[in-house]
């Protein structure tokens, strides 16, 4: 599971440190930072390619000060153009800047000299500060230029905790980063001005890198099979219906049933043995007239419910997907979450709770449920209304650990980069999806993954981060012309390719 770990940018140094005084010289880490540089931009370059390499004042310029040397060593016309002067730079980046034999331009050029491709040395992941002045503008001028840009580290201008953007960033065509990924490498908008993002060992060594982890609790994850693979269901020959779970879904009205038909569907299709729609008899027809499979249960108030629910093989429910707004969801979800089954909630269900999240965690707790609530951004703004989970200026996996703490639930933060945390403070990002998934019923069917994952005994939050991951994939798999109906019909190709990849 270490693969998948993140790094904040407070971890990175201590891995750097730890490195250091273990006996690694710091310049043989930046020689093999900037190597890794060079031989990502060789493959970039046409032959004889001209490459322009900007350089800061600190670590990162020494990087590229490496690079510019070896790419001058394999042939290509290199221009180096230091933001800062060179008299000012010390410790390995002076070293790496002596290093290199040819000219280097002190401050922002007015114009870009013609080249194949940039070289973002600038500044790194730990940038504290909006850029302003001739920093700005430099980062301003690359951008214009329309030439492909290899950024080392993380784009200039991305802050690599949060992603935010600090003023402008560069917009990078590829990034090579070095030892684990940082946050702002996949939370937006910083992981759209990476690019494709390029991983490489620097020789910092293993006892670093637990220096670094043990820095960076509680732990954060990139989502993907590494992080949950190990306990996803798989069939035996003593499997069968019974073994593999029994999930509810809570229908709306009558006309008002697709939703909860979704989210069924992706339960039965992500393997549950059994799904129930639970529907107002007002809309048993309806609800009828589309299922063969998934059954069907008469369920008008919260009585009804709890009489269904007597029956101990239900083992997780589902709500909200159609339900509608108001105090008649927030009984049926006090209902759910007495009950101490599994329970995900989303949309509607999470609307009826708007400003009442302590209300809906003390549900939550009273039952003893093991919750999963998924929200996108703006229920997450009405259901943690006025708490430290809605607090400004905090990064969005901040928000969700916040919000998983005070619900006392996982919390699936959607988005082009899901976070999913749970109450212990684990938190993953994803970035393993489309924007072909933003289609109207997509985030029901994903409701329905993770009540289906739970129903065959996956904890909360690696189901959440399973179904988030599956999701993704069923999207990426189907591309254009998405809608939430292929999603489930998608789960066979993508379930067989990830039992195969986890054999």
């Amino acid at each position: 599971m270490r693969q998948a770990r993140l790094l904040t940018v407070e971890a990175m140094a201590r891995v750097d440190a730890a490195a250091i005084a273990g006996g690694v010289p710091g310049l043989a880490l930046m020689q093999a930072a900037g190597s890794a540089v060079a031989r990502r931009a060789l493959a970039l370059l046409p032959p004889g390619g001209r490459v322009l390499i900007l350089c800061g004042p600190g670590n990162n310029g020494g990087d590229g000060f490496v690079a510019a040397r070896l790419l001058a060593e394999a042939g290509h016309p290199v221009t180096v153009v230091l933001l800062g002067k060179r008299a000012g730079l010390s410790g390995d980046a002076g070293l790496a800047a002596d290093a290199w034999t040819g000219p280097v331009a002190e401050g922002a050029p007015p114009d870009l000299p013609d080249c194949d491709l940039i070289v973002d040395a600038l500044f790194g992941a730990g940038l504290s500060r909006d850029l302003s002045g001739e920093a700005r503008t430099l980062v301003e001028r690359v951008n214009a230029s329309g030439v492909p840009v290899l950024a080392v580290d993380i784009p200039s201008g991305v802050d690599g905790d949060t992603g935010a953007v600090r003023g402008v960033a560069v917009q990078a065509r590829e990034t090579v980063t070095f030892v684990a990924c940082k946050p702002g490498h996949l939370l937006q908008p910083g992981h759209g001005f990476c690019g494709r993002l390029h991983l490489s060992d620097i020789g910092t060594g293993a006892a670093a890198l637990d220096a670094g982890l043990a820095a960076c609790e509680p732990p954060l994850f990139r989502n993907g099979p590494e992080l949950w693979g190990a306990g996803f269901p798989r069939l035996t020959g003593a499997s069968h219906k019974y073994t593999r779970g029994h999930a509810l879904v809570l229908s709306g009205p009558a006309t008002r049933t697709g939703a909860a038909r979704l989210a069924a569907r992706g339960a039965l299709r992500v393997g549950a043995g059994l799904v129930t729609i639970a529907s107002p008899e007002a809309a048993l027809a309806e609800n009828a007239a589309h299922l063969t499979a998934i059954m069907l249960q008469a369920c008008d108030n919260p009585d009804d419910l709890d009489d269904l629910l007597t029956d101990e093989r239900l083992n997780v429910v589902l709500a909200g997907p159609g339900l509608g707004t108001g105090s008649a969801t927030r009984d049926l979800v006090a209902v759910a979450a007495s009950a101490g089954r599994g329970l995900v909630l989303d949309a509607d269900a999470l609307t009826s709770f708007k400003g009442q999240a302590r209300l809906l965690a003390a549900h939550i707790a009273d039952g003893g449920a093991a919750a999963v609530l998924t929200p996108h951004a703006g229920e997450f703004a009405r259901l943690f209304a006025g708490t430290e989970a809605a607090e400004e200026g905090i990064g969005k996996v901040e928000q969700a650990r916040r919000a998983a703490a005070l619900a006392g639930a996982v919390i699936v933060l959607k988005g082009a980069d899901t976070v999913i945390a749970d109450p212990d403070g684990r938190a993953a990002i994803n970035t393993h999806g489309t924007p072909y998934l933003g289609t109207a019923g997509s985030g029901d069917v994903l409701g329905g993954l993770v009540a289906g994952l739970i129903a065959q005994g996956m904890p909360p939050f690696e189901a959440a981060a399973a179904g988030v991951w599956l999701h993704g994939d069923a999207g990426l798999r189907h591309g254009p012309g998405l809608i939430a109906e292929d999603i489930p019909e998608t789960m066979p190709a993508v379930l067989s390719a990830l039992l195969e990849a986890l054999r």
